[in-house]
């Protein structure tokens, strides 16, 4: 009897408007079934197997659910698919996040330098997985919990940035209301403070916070973003600009550039930021 592990989980669902993700999933399943048809085995069996359950398999193999990776491990091995299957385990990975997040997650994995500005919350790659939590499960309407968990699990993906060689150029200027506010509660909050002390001190990463008695400075407005890229082009946003959407144009990315510039002189600099975030933790 198979043992049907089919549970709600990050990515578990494609979006129904991610044509490039259905796509993938259609390939994925294609694959496998016609992998499973040459070497004689029956659904029920396969399922057997795996581990999976019978229902799982067929929506698998129809492109209507993203199989987890361990799922695709265990299908190369029953099916014995000499790499076949596990060569697919980067696109389907991809599927899981949602599709704003893939392409902010290809951009940043170009980026040689990234300034960011953000007024109301911590930078999305600078949070813990805790605080995430927290955070995105407080948007409402409140999001389903698989949509909630394949947010945090796209946000998550994002902090390979961390670990790429050559290592881009970080810069964060974060509010100092946003290290107070014990988003999830103290033990949350605490985790993430050190959290934070533990990135300022990477050699490429700057992380600066600003006093909440500094208000005039050109990020009252909102959130400012810029991700410069190996070629010299480089694309940027703010939130009182342009309508939100990102921009490119040479003049735009000025203005952005001359913003944060700003904003960097009047907050605190690393080593006060770090002695800052210090302090906050021995309050905690």
């Amino acid at each position: 009897m198979s043992v049907d592990k089919e549970v709600d989980e990050p990515g578990w669902e494609v979006d129904p408007d991610d044509e490039w993700g259905l796509a993938v999933l259609a390939t994925v399943g294609r694959q496998l079934r016609l992998r499973r048809e040459v070497v004689g085995m029956r659904v029920p069996d396969f399922a057997v197997a795996i581990g999976y359950g019978e229902d799982l398999v067929y929506k698998v193999e129809g492109g209507k659910r993203i199989p987890r990776p361990e799922y695709l491990d265990k299908a190369e091995e029953v099916l014995r698919a000499d790499g076949l299957i596990s060569a697919m385990k980067e696109d389907v990975e991809k599927v899981r996040y949602p599709k704003t997040v893939r392409v902010l997650t290809t951009l940043e994995a170009k980026a040689v330098e990234l300034l960011s500005y953000g007024s109301h919350a911590l930078h999305g790659l600078l949070q813990t997985k805790e605080f995430m939590w927290a955070l995105l499960g407080s948007q409402r309407p409140a999001l389903p919990d698989n949509q909630l968990e394949q947010a945090v699990a796209g946000r998550m993906a994002r902090k390979k940035i961390f670990h790429r060689e050559p290592a881009p150029e970080l810069s964060f200027v974060l509010e100092e209301a946003t290290l107070r506010r014990p988003v999830g509660g103290r033990v949350v909050l605490r985790k993430q403070l050190e959290h934070l002390a533990e990135m300022a001190q990477l050699r490429n990463v700057q992380i600066q916070v600003m006093p909440m008695d500094r208000w005039d400075h050109p990020g009252m407005a909102g959130r400012i973003q810029v991700l410069k890229f190996k070629d010299g082009t480089a694309t940027g946003r703010m939130d009182d600009g342009y309508g939100g959407r990102p921009v490119s144009d040479l003049k735009q990315l000025r203005i952005l550039e001359l913003r944060y510039g700003i904003i960097r002189a009047e907050a605190l600099t690393t080593r006060e930021s770090l002695a800052f975030i210090e302090q906050l933790l021995g309050e905690t």
